[in-house]
Parts: structure tokens; sequence; C-alpha cells
């Protein structure tokens, strides 16, 4: 068990976020009971996760998309309304981060997919730490690769071809980084992986010879809240599970 001041002090330490520049808030969002006990982890605070949390019993919820986004309406209605109201009968905390969990070397979601893919990282791709270039243990087909990802994250990616030349160093960067491709160009990789895909972002990689690969936005960004949360329960002598919310997107 835990403090939920002590946690979220804990894990704002440990991914750094006063150095983030970010979108929404790091952190806590929604403060419930002060006592914690059993954390479930998500990649969205969506309505059918905090459903999930409720059922579990879950005194915490820690996710990579939380609430509170820049450009968002402001107002507690609708969607907004009703998901806040269901975190706070039940007295379920929110602690959300984004680019620091994107960033972390260890936890973080592009550190959990070169560890899932075998990717050796040899530096990061922009100076907040967010996104890794490297390489493959041996060379590899656009195809193979892709076969390997499907495999990996149970999730068929959209491949979209550069050239004929088979793939050693490659970028990556989880969710909607599809215009970072440009960084892969200047890069000199071979492939460059996001989750999302833009219509430009076809003509880009023809045009440039660099390979695109996109796995999948919500696929991409599973595994670093799940490594997170592990961390945090074995720290803490919390109870944890990860709850995938099916998203094919």
């Amino acid at each position: 068990m835990s403090s939920l001041n002590g946690l979220v002090e804990y894990t704002n330490d440990l991914l750094s976020v006063d150095l983030f520049k970010d979108y929404a808030p790091n952190g806590l969002q929604v403060e419930g009971k002060h006592e914690i006990h059993r954390l479930i982890s998500g990649v969205s605070a969506s309505n059918a996760l905090i459903d999930a949390a409720i059922e579990q019993q879950a005194d915490a919820l820690l996710v990579h998309h939380g609430w509170f986004w820049n450009k968002e309406n402001p107002c507690v209605v609708g969607m907004k309304r009703s998901r806040l109201k269901k975190l706070m009968l039940n007295d379920i905390s929110l602690l959300a981060y984004h680019l620091p969990l994107d960033a972390h070397p260890v936890f973080g979601n592009n550190a959990q997919l070169a560890e899932r893919f075998g990717f050796s990282t040899e530096g990061v791709m922009d100076s907040q730490g967010v996104g890794n270039y490297g390489r493959l243990d041996e060379y590899m087909s656009l195809e193979a690769l892709g076969e390997k990802i499907e495999k990996d994250l149970g999730r068929k990616p959209l491949l979209i071809s550069g050239g004929d030349h088979a793939i050693r160093r490659i970028a990556w960067c989880s969710g909607g980084a599809q215009d970072w491709i440009h960084k892969g160009v200047d890069l000199g990789v071979d492939a460059f992986m996001s989750g999302e895909i833009s219509e430009h972002t076809v003509h880009v990689a023809r045009e440039s010879g660099i390979h695109y690969i996109a796995a999948g936005h919500h696929a991409t960004e599973r595994y670093g809240v799940s490594a997170l949360g592990d961390h945090l329960a074995a720290k803490h002598g919390l109870v944890h599970t990860f709850i995938d919310i099916d998203n094919p997107v």
C-alpha cells in the first residue's frame, strides 16, 4: 500500500515530468482516495477503462492518454462529465503521463518497443528524448519485419515501401508521430516506424527512399504504461493489473 502523494511524487520524479513541454498535464489529473492498494493501468482514460477499474475496485488509474488536452473544450459536459463523474463517485485517482512516458529509457513506450522487437538503441530523435533510432541485429526485408511486428503486436501493420532496399538502420516513435518520418530521412535510416499514417506520409516515403511502417497508435503504446505499472507495484507494494481496451487504431 502507498499514499497517493507518495506514489505521485515518486512517479513524477522517475519520469522527470518537469523537463517536458507537453500537450496536457502530467501527473495527478483527478484526486481520489489518499491510500492506494490496487492500481489499474491502460492506454487511454476512456469510459470502458474506467468501468473496468470500478469493477476491479481500483484505487487509482494510470494511463498514457489522460484528459485536459490543450485544444479541447474545458467545460465538464457530455463525455467528459460522464468519465469524471464515475471517477469521483468511486473515489478513484487518475494519473496520466504522456511525453514523459514516451521518452523514458526503461519504461517508455519506445524503449519497450525496442525490447519487444529486438532493436538496439543508439540515440534519441528530439531534445526531449522522444523517439529512438538504432539498428536490427541483421538485415531484414520490409515484408519480413512487418511479419515480425504483426506477430509481436497482434496487429497487422501497414507497410509503405520506399524502395527495394533491406532494413538494418531504423528509427521509431510510438503513437501519432508519422510526420517524424522527415527526422528519419535526415538520420539516413532505412525505415521509420510509428503508430499512425497520413496521406502525405506515403509520398514522403516513396520520394525519399525510406520505408514507413504504421503499426497502430494504440498497439505501439500498450507496453510503456504496463511496464510502469508493474514497476510501481513492485516499488510501492501495490496490486497492479493492465487492462487492454480493444482499439483497432
